[in-house]
């Protein structure tokens, strides 16, 4: 979360999470779509830190990475429910 304020990583994680849970069709309250979002830029960004890949800092490139993230979080919880 460098880079961001904690104000501005719950308003960017809340609204990646948000538009991830829409564009997976994940029924999720606001507080679990804050969480997907911050949870989700810190997961993806380890992941892509193994394969050597830099994410550089700033609101659009946490937004892109808390999206993917909670994409991704979205996507194994669905496997795991089954």
């Amino acid at each position: 979360m460098e880079g961001v304020g904690w104000i501005a990583a719950i308003i960017i994680g809340g609204f990646a999470g948000w538009l991830a849970g829409k564009l997976m069709e994940a029924r999720y309250g606001i507080v679990l779509n804050i969480v997907l979002g911050i949870v989700g830029s810190v997961v993806a960004t380890a992941i892509l830190a193994q394969f050597h890949i830099e994410v550089a800092a700033g609101r659009l490139s946490y937004f892109v990475t808390g999206f993917l993230g909670a994409c991704l979080l979205i996507f194994i919880a669905r496997l795991v429910r089954r």
